[in-house]
C-alpha cells in the first residue's frame, strides 16, 4: 500500500495514508511532502500466542469495534476531501464496511486492492467451520459488490473473484521496487561489518562480503512470523543439511551455511527458543530485524532466497519473492499450488520444494563447491536479472494507475 501512496504522490496527487503503527518506512516514502499520515492505535499489533484460540475470537470482536470507531472518525471527519479511497484487503473486518460508508458519504470512488482473501487467513487460525470465518466470508464478498473497481495480485485470484463473487479485477502483479538491486561490494562489506557488530552474526559473513574462497553460503528468508509461514520447516531443513554433512564423508565439498531470517512478529520468540536448542556445526540460523533501507541491501548481498509462504487461499503471491528477484536472488519456494507459476518458473529462476528434505537437497545441489563457484546457482541467477527489469512502477503505470488516476 505504501508503494501505491508513493506512486500516487509522484503523479502530483495529495495522499492520506491511514493505518497502524509498528512498521518502519523507507525515507523516500516517509519524507514525501504530498503524503500525510494518520495512525490508528487500534491497529497496532498486540499479538497473542499462536495457540490462544479460546481468547482470539472475543479479542478480535473487541479490536474490530475499536478499529471501526477510529477508522470512521478519520475517514468521515478528519481527512480533507478525497476522490478515491483505496483499501487493502485483508484485513476485511471492519475495514471494508467502514470504507464503503466513508466512500458513499464523502462521494469518493472505492477501490479494493486484493492481496489475499481475509476469511481464508482467518480460517488458518479458527478453521473453516468457525462462525467468525463464515461471517467474514459473507461480509467480504458482499462488500466487494459495493466497490467501484478492484485490483488483485494474481491471475488466479482474478479468476477466483470472478467465479465466487462475480466481480472483475485488474491484475497488478507484485514486482520489485526500484531500490531492490544486487548490493555493490563496498556496500556489502559495510553492511555485514555493521550487522556482525550490532546483531551478533557470525564473523565469517565478512569473508562472504569480500568474496573469499573460504566464504560461507548465505541463505535469506523474510517473514512476518505469522501462521501462513512454515518456519519450522526451515529448522528441519537445517537439521537435514547438517545430517548430510556428517554422513556424507565429503564435508569439504560444501561451504558452511548461514541462514538469515528477517522480520518480526508473534512467532519469532518460539522460533528463537527452538534454534537455541539446536547443536549444529555446519549450518546456523540467525533472526534479525533490519532498518527499511538495510532490507534491500541484505537481500542483494546474499546468495539464495527462500520463501516459506504457505498460502491460506492458494491464489495470493508472496511479495518477498519479487523483492528477492529484484535483488538478483534465485528463490527456493515452498510449493502451494499452480498460482506460484505466475511468479516462479522451476529450474529457470528458482526451485520448488514441499518438504524439508527437498529443500536441503536443493541446497546440496546449488552449493556443491566449497570454493564459492556455484554454477548451478549462476544458471538460475541470469534469468532472475532479466525478469527483474520490469519493476513495480512499470506494473503500476500499466495496470493500477488507470483505475486510480482519472
Amino acid at each position: 500500500m505504501l508503494y501505491h501512496a508513493l506512486a500516487l504522490a509522484r503523479t502530483g496527487a495529495s495522499v492520506s495514508v491511514v493505518g497502524g503503527a509498528g512498521s518502519d518506512i523507507r525515507r523516500e516514502i516517509s519524507a514525501e511532502p504530498r503524503i500525510s499520515w494518520h495512525i490508528l492505535s487500534a491497529l497496532t499489533s498486540t499479538a497473542r500466542p499462536a495457540g490462544a484460540n479460546v481468547w482470539f475470537a472475543p479479542a478480535a470482536v473487541i479490536k474490530a469495534c475499536r478499529v471501526s470507531i477510529q477508522l470512521a472518525r478519520v475517514l468521515l471527519w478528519q481527512l480533507p476531501r478525497f476522490d478515491v479511497l483505496l483499501v487493502q484487503n485483508p484485513p476485511a473486518i471492519p475495514t471494508l464496511l467502514i470504507a464503503i460508508i466513508a466512500a458513499r458519504v464523502r462521494g469518493a470512488r472505492l477501490v479494493i486492492d486484493w492481496h489475499n482473501l481475509g476469511h481464508a487467513m482467518l480460517a488458518l487460525r479458527l478453521g473453516e467451520a468457525h462462525p467468525l470465518v463464515r461471517i467474514a466470508r459473507w461480509h467480504e464478498y458482499r462488500a466487494a459488490h459495493l466497490a467501484s473497481s478492484h485490483l488483485c495480485v494474481s491471475q488466479a485470484m482474478r479468476a477466483r473473484l470472478h467465479e465466487e463473487i462475480g466481480i472483475d479485477a485488474a491484475v497488478s502483479l507484485d514486482r520489485p521496487a526500484e531500490f531492490f538491486r544486487p548490493t555493490p561490494r563496498a556496500d556489502r562489506i559495510a553492511l555485514f561489518e555493521r550487522l556482525v557488530r550490532t546483531q551478533a552474526l557470525p564473523s565469517d559473513l565478512l569473508a562472504a562480503a569480500h568474496g573469499d574462497a573460504s566464504r560461507p553460503a548465505i541463505v535469506v528468508t523474510a517473514t512476518s512470523w505469522t501462521a501462513d509461514e512454515d518456519l519450522p520447516l526451515l529448522i528441519d531443513a537445517a537439521r537435514a543439511w547438517e545430517a548430510r554433512r556428517l554422513s556424507g564423508g565429503s564435508v569439504d565439498r560444501w561451504p558452511r551455511l548461514r541462514i538469515l531470517i528477517t522480520g518480526r512478529g508473534p512467532l519469532r520468540e518460539a522460533f528463537d527458543a527452538a534454534v537455541a536448542r539446536l547443536h549444529l556445526v555446519h549450518v546456523s540460523l540467525h533472526t534479525l530485524w533490519l532498518e527499511p533501507d538495510d532490507y534491500p541491501r541484505l537481500l542483494g548481498a546474499c546468495d539464495l532466497g527462500v520463501s516459506l509462504h504457505r498460502s491460506a487461499s492458494g491464489v495470493d503471491l508472496p511479495m518477498k519473492i519479487a523483492d528477492m528477484f529484484g535483488a538478483g536472488l534465485p528463490v527456493c519456494a515452498l510449493d502451494y499450488g499452480a498460482t506460484l507459476a505466475e511468479q516462479l518458473q522451476p529450474g529457470v529462476n528458482g526451485l520448488l520444494f514441499t518438504t524439508a528434505d527437498e529443500l536441503a537437497e536443493q541446497w546440496d545441489r546449488l552449493f556443491a563447491d566449497q570454493s564459492g563457484a556455484w554454477p548451478r546457482l549462476d544458471t538460475l541467477r541470469q534469468p532472475v536479472s532479466q525478469a527483474a527489469s520490469w519493476r513495480w512502477n512499470d506494473e503500476w503505470q500499466a495496470h493500477a494507475k488507470p483505475l486510480l488516476v482519472s
